[in-house]
Order: structure tokens, then sequence, then C-alpha cells
């Protein structure tokens, strides 16, 4: 495979991923260091007209709630952060989960799960689920359409969404109204390609994919079999998943992945949109914000969002 080069990138976004460094998710000290930050809870700086509240759902998994004011039922947002199975908080998607809220007048419902190597598989996705049980389960309390509620993430968030929607399927009783899946994490196979090491990928490259999903498995990626909802992508059957919509970029390692689930959604029956951006490295949405692609980029994802949880148009941004 070819080096990938800055060049490659789409034009707005090659200046700022030149300088932007995969995590340092090797170095167990750094790794340590970076899940002992993850772990505390800190309380947002809260935008004007919402309600914040924590909600405890046991071994060390939580809900940030983020509530528009007035007293009604409204749709909502579970959404699952990011960091490769073995790093990041709900801390780092604040901005946008606050933003959502407020711009679409809907809750949001952000999720801190434990994360691996010290809490693997079913870990993380147990405390998603415990996630959406507190939701739907306390809907009323918390003002909460049960009919309107999306499962979304970003990387690894997006890769724990789209299992979560697996699991809630198998499960019966309550659907989400949709996926909503930034550049997911969905194939463990792609860490045990080591072709794909050559490729100089931009914040997550296929060695730290390694490190990753070898921790959430707890043994080498790329068997033969996986456990149920551990790798979505290795699910044989997705009919009757809920509607989906998969962005990603065309220089994301996890491009070939994503497209080829959202290939298999549609051949199911799912009705599934994939946004490719041409030159898009991973996460770009939310390093480069504020460039023109990532802004059109986030844009057309708050069309489909507003779509699936039956929230009229309107302005929204992000941060």
């Amino acid at each position: 495979m070819a080096r990938q080069k800055a060049s490659d990138m789409h034009p707005d976004l090659r200046r700022i991923y030149r300088f932007v460094p995969n995590p340092p998710i090797r170095f167990g000290p750094l790794l340590a260091l970076m899940q002992a930050g993850s772990r505390l809870t800190l309380r947002p700086p809260i935008l004007g007209g919402l309600g914040y509240r924590l909600i405890q759902l046991g071994s060390g998994a939580a809900i940030h709630l983020f509530t528009p004011a007035g007293e009604r039922v409204r749709p909502a947002l579970l959404w699952i952060h990011g960091g490769g199975m073995v790093s990041g908080s709900a801390a780092q998607d604040y901005a946008r989960c606050m933003s959502l809220a407020r711009d679409l007048d809907i809750v949001v419902a952000s999720t801190r799960y434990r994360l691996a190597p010290g809490n693997p598989y079913p870990a993380p996705l147990d405390d998603c689920y415990a996630a959406w049980q507190e939701i739907t389960t306390h809907a009323d309390a918390l003002g909460v359409d049960v009919s309107r509620v999306v499962v979304g993430g970003q990387s690894a968030g997006g890769g724990l969404a789209a299992a979560l929607a697996q699991r809630i399927h198998d499960a019966g009783g309550t659907q989400p109204a949709g996926q909503w899946l930034f550049c997911p994490m969905l194939d463990d196979r792609t860490a045990a390609d080591r072709s794909l090491d050559e490729g100089r990928h931009f914040l997550w490259n296929n060695s730290s994919n390694l490190i990753g999903w070898t921790a959430y498995l707890g043994t080498a990626p790329g068997a033969a079999e996986t456990p149920p909802y551990a790798a979505p992508a290795r699910r044989s059957d997705l009919r009757g998943l809920p509607p989906a919509w998969i962005g990603t970029g065309d220089a994301d390692l996890f491009y070939a992945e994503n497209r080829q689930y959202a290939d298999r959604l549609r051949a199911a029956g799912v009705p599934c949109v994939l946004d490719a951006v041409p030159g898009g490295p991973h996460a770009f949405e939310s390093i480069a914000f504020w460039t023109p692609v990532a802004r059109a980029y986030y844009e057309r994802a708050l069309v489909w969002l507003r779509a699936a949880l039956g929230v009229s148009p309107g302005p929204a941004g992000y941060r």
C-alpha cells in the first residue's frame, strides 16, 4: 500500500492534519495516565437554556444528560464517545452534545463506559446497553419519547453504537429510530491486516488499531470467529436493523470497512446513507470542525439526524 501523505487529504485539512499525531496508547504509562483522566467526572460548562444531570449506572458507567429547558417530551440521542476502546471520555464531546441538545431541542444522553484492557468486551457494550435501558425504562421521568431515540457515536463509539443496535434488535422491545455513526470502528479484521501498517493514516493508524482491538477482544484480532456483537461487521444477518447514517472519509483507515458495512446494510434492506468525503481523514469533523469541508459534512449529518428524530429543519451548529 502506498504511504499516505498530507497532500492526499482534502485541501481544507492538509495543514491541520500534518501535525496531528496518533495517540500514545502503545506506551503503557501514558495510556494509564490517559485512562485515569478519563475516569474523572468533569462537570461541563453548561450552555444557557440547558439542564444537566449525571446519572450513575454502576460499575463506573454513567450518563451525562443534557436537557433543554421546558417540560415536554422530546426525542433523544444516546451518544457514545470514541477513543479506540482504550481511551477517551464523555468530556471530549460535551460541546457536540450540548450544541445538539440546544439547537435540535432534544435530550442528549452521553455515555461514560469502562475502557479496555482493564475492562474488555463485553464490559463497554454492557455499559452502553445499561444506558439504553436507563433512557427507555425511565423515559417518562426523563422527558424522552422512546419512539424517537437514535443511537450514535464516533470511532470506537460508532462501533459500540452499531453493536448496541444489533443487541437491542435481538433483545426485542423498544428499538432505536436510527444509527448515527461517524467513522465507526466496526471490524477487527482491519487490525489483523498487516499490509495496512504501511499506510500513514492520520490520527488513528493500524498499529494503534491493533492495540485497541487486542485490548477490547482480549485476544488477537482476525480470528475465525468473534463473540456476538464484539465486531459489528462480523454479523452475518443485518436484516431488521434501524436505518443508518455512516459518515467517513476516504483517507480514513476505517473507510473500507465503513463502506462495506453500508453496502451490506442496504443489501439486507436497511435504509443506509453513506457520506464518504474525498480526502477526509479520521474524525475530521471534530479535529477541524471550523473548516468548510467539515462544516458541510456535519450539516449533512444533521439533516439526516433531524429526519430520523422527526425534528423540524432549522439552523444548527457545532461549537
